[in-house]
C-alpha cells in the first residue's frame, strides 16, 4: 500500500497519523472544527432505533474529541427491494437523535447497495485549548468509563435466539443513548485524554490511550461496569468473532493478571457499538464527574490509573 500524503499545515491540530477519534482544525484563535464520519449494518432488527444507533455512534466522536457537534450529513446504503418505510424508519431515527444533539441535519447522500448501512458524517466545534485526544493522559490520572460493557455479546446472543427481549432492549437503549451528558459533565473538570469504545474493545482503545500518551494503564476488572446479561453469556462461551480478533490484538500489548476471569477478559475485548467515553482524569476530579454524571447514570466508574511507562501497555488487574 502506498504511504498516504502527509499535509503540513499548521492548524491541522489533529489528523490521520493518530488514532483519534476525529480530525480537528483550527480555524482562528477561538475556533476549531472538528469533522467526523461513521456508519455500518444494522445491529437490530427495528429499522428507528437502528438509525438512533448508528447516528449516536457517530455523534459520539465529537463528543470524545471534547467538542459540540453542530451539522450533520446522512449517509445511507440500502437495496432496491427494502421498502420505503424501512428506509423512513431509519432516517427518522438518525434525524431524532442529530436533533437531541442540538444539530442540524443538512442533507446527505445514498446509493444502492445489497446491505443495507447507516450513519453520518458529522462535525463540532470547540476551542482549540478544549479539544481532548487520546493521547494525553498523564501518570495518576484516573479512568472513568460511562457505559457498561457488553452490548456485542447480547447482539451476538441475539442472533442465536438466546437473548430475552428486556435485555435487548436495555441494550438497543444503551447504544441509541448519546455521550452528550458525559461530555457536558466534564466542563470545568481537569480531563487530560478521551476516546469512546467501540469496535476495538475496552483494551484496544486503552492500549491505544496508553500508547499515544507514552504511558501505561492499570485497569480493575473487578471495577468494570457490566450488562448482567452479557456477563452471563460470556460465561456461557456466548462471545462475537470480533472480540477474538481483538484478543488478538491487542495481546502483545496486555499483562493479565492471574485472578481475571476469562468471562472479564472477553467483555473487555467485546466489540462495543456507541459505547461510553472512557475519560483520563486528574485524580481529584474524577469523583466530582461522578458526582455530576455517574451518579444519576448508575453505572459509570474509575475502572483505572494512569502509571508511568513500563513493559506493556495495559496491566489488567
Amino acid at each position: 500500500m502506498r504511504n498516504l500524503p502527509h499535509f503540513a499545515d499548521p492548524n491541522l491540530m489533529v489528523g490521520f497519523d493518530s488514532s483519534d477519534d476525529a480530525c480537528v482544525y483550527r480555524l482562528d484563535e477561538t475556533t476549531a472544527v472538528i469533522q467526523t464520519v461513521d456508519f455500518f449494518p444494522p445491529v437490530v432488527d427495528d429499522p428507528y432505533l437502528f438509525g438512533q444507533i448508528a447516528a449516536a455512534n457517530a455523534l459520539s466522536d465529537i463528543y470524545a474529541m471534547g467538542a459540540t457537534p453542530k451539522l450533520a450529513m446522512n449517509l445511507l446504503c440500502y437495496p432496491a427491494c427494502l421498502g420505503t418505510d424501512v428506509v423512513q424508519g431509519i432516517l427518522s431515527g438518525g434525524a431524532e437523535k442529530v436533533q437531541e444533539a442540538g444539530a442540524v441535519l443538512a442533507g446527505g447522500h445514498t446509493i444502492e447497495d445489497q446491505e443495507p448501512k447507516y450513519g453520518l458524517c458529522v462535525t463540532g466545534f470547540a476551542h482549540p485549548s478544549h479539544i481532548l485526544t487520546n493521547s494525553g493522559a498523564r501518570e495518576g490520572d484516573l479512568l472513568v468509563l460511562t457505559k457498561p460493557l457488553g452490548v456485542g455479546i447480547l447482539t451476538t446472543a441475539a442472533k442465536a435466539e438466546l437473548a430475552e427481549e428486556k435485555d435487548l432492549q436495555f441494550a438497543g437503549k444503551l447504544m441509541a443513548e448519546l455521550n452528550k451528558d458525559a461530555q457536558q459533565a466534564l466542563q470545568g473538570l481537569e480531563a487530560h485524554a478521551c476516546t469512546d469504545v467501540t469496535g476495538f474493545g475496552l483494551l484496544g482503545h486503552a492500549a491505544e490511550m496508553a500508547r499515544g500518551s507514552k504511558v501505561s494503564i492499570e485497569l480493575f476488572s473487578w471495577e468494570f461496569p457490566i450488562i448482567p446479561a452479557a456477563k452471563s453469556f460470556a460465561e456461557m462461551g456466548v462471545i462475537p468473532a470480533g472480540a477474538y480478533r481483538n484478543a488478538e490484538y491487542v495481546k502483545p500489548m496486555v499483562q493479565r493478571g492471574p485472578r481475571v476471569e476469562q468471562a472479564a477478559y472477553d467483555l473487555a475485548t467485546d466489540p462495543q457499538t456507541s459505547g461510553g467515553l472512557l475519560i483520563a482524569l486528574k485524580e481529584q476530579d474524577a469523583p466530582v464527574f461522578l458526582e455530576r454524571f455517574g451518579k444519576d447514570a448508575g453505572y459509570a466508574a474509575i475502572i483505572g490509573q494512569v502509571v508511568s511507562r513500563a513493559e506493556k501497555e495495559l496491566y489488567l488487574l
